[in-house]
Order: C-alpha cells, then sequence, then structure tokens
C-alpha cells in the first residue's frame, strides 16, 4: 500500500453513538468480510488466493448490486512478469447522472519489505488491514445499500493491483488497477467525488486528513469530516495533515476526479508479515462504514 510522500475504547463509543443514531452499516458482518479474504491467504496477484478472492468478492457484489462490471485487464512488469488483473466495478442506480465513487484495492503485496527480519521480508503480507479492510468497508456498505437504495448513483471499484511493486523506485508496477481505470472511465464520468478507503481496520482507530486530499479535493475532506463529527466520530477523524500520499486517489487525481485518501497510516505492522487479523476490529469498520453510508443518505 502507497507510499508516504515526505514534504480508545472504540466499543463504548460506539454503544453511545447506537443510542443516537440508526446503525445500517453491518460492523460484525463487514468483520467477517474481512476474516474470509484472511482466509483466502495472500491475495498476491497469479495466486491462487487472488483467484479466490476475486470471485469471491464478485459473486458478493452480484448478491447486492443493481450492475457489476468485470474489467479484466494484464500487466507486464519491469521484470517482464505478466500479472492476470482484474477491476470489479459495482453499481447501485446506475441511471442517475450524480454519482459517487468509493474504491479500495483489494491485493495484497507480495514482500513485506518493512519486516524488521530480513528473512520474513521475502514472505507475502497477510494484508488484515491493508487490503481487507478497506473492501470489508465496500462490501458492507454494498449490503446497506440493497437494502436501502441510495440518494445519489454509488460506484463501488475494487481495484487490483495497487500494492504489488516498489513505492520508492518505480511509478509503473504500483497502483496499477486505479491507473486502469482512470484510463478506461465508464460513459458519464467523472462523478461527483471519490473516497478511497485504506486501511481502516486499526484497532486504535485515528484518521488524519491525507495531504495530497487536501491540495487537490479539501471540499471533499471537509464533507467526510463533517460527517463524521455529525455522528459522532470526530475524536476518530482528526483534523489537520499528518502524512501525504500516493496511494489509489492519486491516479484519479490526476484525470480531474476529486478524490481523496480516508487512511489511518499510523500503523506499525504495515508491509510486515504482521499484518495480521488480531490489528483490527470491527469496531474501527462500523466507524468508518458508517459515514461512508451517511454520505450518500
Amino acid at each position: 500500500m502507497k507510499r508516504l510522500v515526505r514534504a480508545t475504547s472504540v466499543t463504548l463509543a460506539l454503544a453511545c453513538q447506537a443510542q443516537t443514531h440508526p446503525r445500517e452499516f453491518p460492523g460484525e458482518r463487514a468483520f467477517d468480510y474481512l476474516r474470509q479474504q484472511m482466509d483466502f491467504g495472500p491475495r498476491v496477484p497469479n495466486t491462487p488466493g487472488h483467484d479466490k478472492t476475486g470471485d469471491w468478492i464478485l459473486a458478493r457484489l452480484r448478491a447486492t448490486a443493481d450492475t457489476v462490471a468485470v474489467q479484466p485487464f494484464r500487466h507486464v512488469t519491469q521484470q517482464g512478469a505478466t500479472l492476470q488483473l482484474r477491476n470489479l466495478f459495482a453499481r447501485f442506480r446506475p441511471e442517475l447522472a450524480e454519482r459517487v465513487l468509493f474504491l479500495a484495492h483489494w491485493d495484497t503485496r507480495p514482500r513485506a519489505d518493512q519486516s524488521p527480519n530480513l528473512g520474513q521480508q521475502r514472505l507475502p503480507v497477510p494484508g488484515a488491514n491493508d487490503g481487507a479492510s478497506g473492501v470489508a468497508v465496500l462490501l458492507g456498505l454494498a449490503d446497506a445499500l440493497k437494502a436501502k437504495p441510495p440518494a445519489v448513483g454509488v460506484d463501488l471499484l475494487f481495484a487490483d493491483g495497487e500494492d504489488y511493486g516498489d513505492f520508492t523506485k518505480d511509478s509503473s508496477d504500483v497502483l496499477i488497477g486505479s491507473r486502469w481505470f482512470a484510463a478506461h472511465q465508464p460513459p458519464g464520468y467523472p462523478p461527483l467525488y471519490a473516497v478511497l478507503f485504506d486501511m481502516v481496520g486499526d484497532r486504535s482507530l485515528q484518521i488524519y486528513y491525507e495531504g495530497n486530499s487536501m491540495a487537490v479535493a479539501p471540499e471533499v475532506v471537509e464533507r467526510v469530516w463533517r460527517t463524521a463529527s455529525d455522528l459522532g466520530y470526530g475524536r476518530y477523524f482528526l483534523p489537520g495533515v499528518k502524512h501525504t500520499l500516493i496511494d489509489d486517489h492519486v491516479s484519479l487525481q490526476r484525470v480531474g476526479i476529486h478524490a481523496i485518501d480516508v487512511v489511518d497510516f499510523d500503523y506499525p505492522y504495515w508491509h510486515t508479515t504482521e499484518d495480521t487479523i488480531d490489528k483490527v476490529s470491527a469496531a474501527s469498520l462500523q466507524i468508518v462504514g458508517d459515514v461512508a453510508v451517511a454520505l450518500v443518505r
């Protein structure tokens, strides 16, 4: 996941919030979606875990969304490997011109390059937070929108190949799926705005403004953080830029889409073999999912 650019008790809080606003997002079910991804193993392109996960996400979307499209494509890496990739694109109320795009990447990193143990750096990242959490939020959102259609058109993009290459050395083998989508947008785009959910399951959730988001789409940042505050989540969605990241939202920004990154980058297990299910929680998914639902109500 992404490159950094240099320039509590969650459960108790949720119990209090449950008394003040309705709960549409299925947080516990979203955590089950996260667990299912982990059961498939690492979702590295060209592996069985990747193929099984893609098929499973597709089946979930076909049970909830109004329309679902598979966007298959091949990518040849700088080392000459051919990756078989596919974006998954689900739409709710596709007849509406005014649309909002939510996205997450569903692949995981082939090398745990930030692991302190040199031997572990050759192993794949499990991806409980960096990959599975964003997918879990989108699938939970799909369930909520199936139960009650949104006020605007909503698109869900599950981008492939985000985390394959080396963010510090090249730009061709990272953000592959979002760059492909940006170059092959559906008719009627761009959307009103786009929100990327990445690394949003951390048990100690703290989401700050992201630098590129504020530079390109500050009005979208303000909308999302105001929505979180209105839901009583101001202690988790915090003001102020803390990190500036190269992530999937940048691919969309480069083609004129007002896209932002909702990401908790203060995660010590990033790009390590310790990015496992015990580091994430249903409570954090509930917080982020509640905000996502509220944005389209």
